[in-house]
Order: C-alpha cells, then sequence, then structure tokens
C-alpha cells in the first residue's frame, strides 16, 4: 500500500472510530447531566389572588419534602410557577410557554375550570403533548379535555348532589335561590343543583348569574324578597365573589340558609361573613388518616398556623402523584401520561390527604366522595345531622 493510500486508511479509521465514539461519549455526558439538573414540573393557577394563595403553599410544602427525602430518581423537583390570573385568555398563554418548554416533564394546574378548559387543548396537542392535573377544576362541562388532562377532584354533579339533599332534607328547605357566577364551574353547579333539587320535589324560586365586574348585588336581593323570600340561596361561586354574596346577604337580612361547594372556602380570606354557611367538600382538615394529620401539622408550620383548605390539600396530592408517577415511569412525557392513566386499573390508586385517588378512561376523578360542612368559629367543619 502506498503512503498515500496508508494516510486515507488511517484517517479512515481515525473517522469511523470517532462516529462509533461519539454517540458513547454523548451518552454519557448527557446522563451525567441529567442527574444534576432538576426536574421541572410546572405550577399553573391564579397564585397571587388572596383566596388561591394555598395552591402555591399546598405546592411548595410538597416539592420541600420530596427534595428532603432525595427527590425523584436522585434529582431535585423544581416548580416553574406561572399566574393565569383566574382568566382563560391568559391560562392558554400560559399553557403554551409551559408546553414549549422541554424541560418541563409535567403541570399541575389550572384551578378553576374555565381556564383548565382553555389550557387543554395546548397540553393536548403539538409534537410533545405534556400532561397536566387539575386539583379543583370541578366543571361537568370540562368531562374529557384530552388524553394528556386528568383532574383529582370530585365534578359538580356530587357537590350538587348532596348540597340539594341536605338543603331538602336537613334544611328543610321547600323552595331555593340560586346565585351564580357566569362561568363554566358556576353554570356548570347551578344547573346540576337545580336538576336534583327539583327532582326531589323542591321548587327553584329564581336563578341569576352574576360576574366579578358587577358593583352591586342590590338588585337580586330585593328581587327575591319581593317574590316572598327563599328557605336556602345556592351560591355557586368562588371565593371573593362568594364573599361579596355573602356580605349583601348579610346586610340585606336575607333569611335564607346559605350554602354552596367548596370554592366559597378559603382559609386566605375573612370567615366571618360567612359564619353558618353549609360547604360541600371532599377535604376537611379533620379528615382522619395518618396522612392528613401529618399534612395538616406541616402546613399550619408553613403558613403561619392557617389550616389547609381543598385547594391546597389537593394541590399537595397532586404534587406527590406526579413523583411517584416520575419515579415509576420516568420523565418522559408519553410516559408519565400512560402511568397516571392507569391509577386505580394497571397500578394501585394513590393514597392521599384528600383520600384514594384513581382515574377513569377520561381522567376524571373515581371513588372520591363528598361531605357536608359548616363555617364555625372561623373554621371548616364537619356538619351534624
Amino acid at each position: 500500500m502506498t503512503p498515500r493510500l496508508n494516510r486515507l486508511a488511517r484517517g479512515l479509521v481515525n473517522s469511523l472510530t470517532q462516529l462509533i465514539l461519539f454517540p458513547a461519549a454523548a451518552f454519557t455526558f448527557a446522563a451525567c447531566a441529567s442527574t444534576d439538573e432538576p426536574i421541572s414540573i410546572g405550577l399553573a393557577g391564579p397564585l397571587a389572588q388572596p383566596h388561591t394563595g394555598s395552591m402555591r403553599q399546598g405546592a411548595e410544602l410538597a416539592v420541600a419534602e420530596i427534595n428532603a427525602a432525595g427527590g425523584v430518581r436522585g434529582r431535585r423537583i423544581e416548580l416553574v410557577m406561572r399566574d393565569d390570573s383566574g382568566s382563560a385568555t391568559r391560562a392558554a398563554r400560559v399553557a403554551r410557554g409551559l408546553a414549549d418548554n422541554p424541560a418541563i416533564v409535567a403541570i399541575v394546574g389550572h384551578m378553576t375550570s374555565g381556564p383548565t378548559a382553555a389550557a387543554a387543548p395546548v397540553y393536548n396537542s403539538g409534537a410533545s403533548p405534556v400532561v397536566h392535573v387539575s386539583p379543583s377544576a370541578s366543571s361537568t362541562e370540562i368531562a374529557d379535555l384530552g388524553p394528556y388532562s386528568f383532574r383529582i377532584c370530585p365534578d359538580d354533579r356530587l357537590h350538587a348532589a348532596v348540597l340539594a339533599e341536605w338543603a331538602r332534607q336537613e334544611v328543610g328547605a321547600n323552595s331555593a335561590a340560586i346565585i351564580y357566577h357566569n362561568s363554566a364551574q358556576g353554570r356548570a353547579l347551578s344547573a346540576a343543583f337545580r336538576s336534583y333539587f327539583t327532582r326531589s320535589g323542591g321548587r327553584v324560586s329564581t336563578a341569576d348569574p352574576f360576574v366579578t365586574a358587577v358593583a352591586d348585588l342590590e338588585p337580586y336581593l330585593t328581587r327575591l324578597r319581593v317574590r316572598g323570600g327563599t328557605d336556602a340561596l345556592m351560591i355557586a361561586g368562588e371565593g371573593e365573589d362568594a364573599l361579596r354574596v355573602a356580605m349583601a346577604i348579610d346586610s340585606f337580612g336575607v333569611a335564607a340558609a346559605a350554602m354552596g361547594s367548596a370554592g366559597l372556602w378559603s382559609t386566605e380570606l375573612s370567615p366571618i361573613p360567612l359564619e353558618g354557611t353549609l360547604v360541600s367538600t371532599h377535604y376537611l382538615p379533620s379528615m382522619l388518616n395518618s396522612r392528613n394529620n401529618e399534612f395538616v401539622v406541616a402546613y399550619k408550620r408553613a403558613s403561619g398556623g392557617r389550616e389547609p383548605d381543598h385547594r391546597a390539600a389537593a394541590t399537595y396530592d397532586v404534587m406527590h402523584l406526579l413523583a411517584l408517577a416520575i419515579e415509576s415511569a420516568g420523565t418522559a412525557r408519553s410516559s408519565l401520561r400512560d402511568y397516571l392513566a392507569g391509577i386505580g386499573t394497571r397500578a394501585d390508586a394513590f393514597d392521599g390527604v384528600t383520600g384514594r385517588i384513581a382515574f377513569d378512561t377520561r381522567g376524571n376523578a373515581v371513588g372520591t366522595e363528598v361531605t357536608m360542612a359548616v363555617v364555625r368559629g372561623g373554621r371548616l367543619v364537619a356538619a351534624e345531622r
């Protein structure tokens, strides 16, 4: 072989050697990098609103516990927090930013039904869909958002059934008035309550929508009084809006049993106007299980003595559920989706502080229970029959 051919041969061998060794070297580098880098999980919701700050606190507590125990697969969990302001339009933009970030493996959120429905098409589309799990989007209108959409809360039909049964049998209400926030969640809860209440022989005297921009609720309550009042007043609203309704009821002296779903209650707002209000919920700090006892103690320590509400508890559960899914299935988005879809069937149900969590084929929670509570002395406690 000539010197020139020898040089060419040696060059070819070196090139082939580099081609063979480079992928292995690259793989080794990536593996080293992946063990050092945190696992990013998105948190999306109205994080700055007074009645929903507990969502962030529940998530941060869970992450602190997971990381203190060594993380997941030897890696820390890192929260990537985005505020959707409770707006469907903003939620869609937030979802796009989270979904397009390849470092994010899953999303916790969104909190309420309108933003969740707006964000879900983003998470379920594109070349790399990403799982999102809502802690508290309960509307029946969002029962099937796509294979990457999950929620761990019971839907409004369960809340409405319990509320209507309690109104008829425990309050003794023959008539009910409904005032509801004109949103997906408010409309769905209002419609479901009306159906169950009338089916059981009750009469709905009025059903009025309101929006956050409405400055004065006086016309609603005046009309209710002119029509002879009512035995029960169903409030289908969230946080600060529901608080406004409760305060208006008190100032106008409407003699009716006020009631609503868990959205009414928040440990972040003054409970005084809600005193005596009946609330349907799937979580109470007094629930008897060892995990909840430990969670309540840890949450009160982290929040300056406040008890957790359903938003904090459910978000805490979602974070721990995702940590289990990552530990079992890895960080690939499709693998996480497949693992979550099998919770309760291919994999054991998850025991959380809110109870046992499992999913049906559409990503909805199955087997969750709703109970009645009442605001007493600034706390939400189990209602007694």
